[in-house]
């Protein structure tokens, strides 16, 4: 069984930061994407960041310049660090990998999500 387990939320001032980690576990083949998502109340979950099993990176406008993804292949653990934080990022953020699964019929995909951790900009 596959499990994302997040950690890092809390409560930031606007301008601060926050660093928020996933690590994955459990019986898989491998990861390829992984990425973030936040949500925020009477909105649609989003995109904030993704990054490829090779280190390519994409980032919503919103959050260019300010956020930065990485991975650790080796923890299997995919960070986002949040700087310069603004009351519009306070959001539920929510982990999500594409992970491989080794089959009877081959090798297949599948996205997985970790339970989300809230994150709270506001003085």
């Amino acid at each position: 069984q596959v499990q994302l387990v997040e950690s890092g939320g809390g409560l930031v001032q606007p301008g601060g930061s926050l660093r928020l980690s996933c690590r994955t576990s459990g019986t898989f083949f491998s990861i390829n994407a992984m990425g973030w998502y936040r949500q925020a109340p009477g909105k649609q979950r989003a995109l904030v960041g993704s990054i490829s099993r090779g280190g390519s990176t994409a980032y919503a406008d919103s959050v260019k310049g300010r956020f930065t993804i990485s991975r650790d292949n080796a923890k299997n653990t995919v960070r986002l660090q949040m700087n310069n934080l603004k009351p519009e990022d306070t959001a539920v953020y929510y982990c999500s990998n594409t992970i491989v699964l080794r089959r009877d019929s081959g090798f297949r995909e599948y996205d997985y999500w970790g339970q989300g951790t809230q994150v709270t900009v506001s003085s």
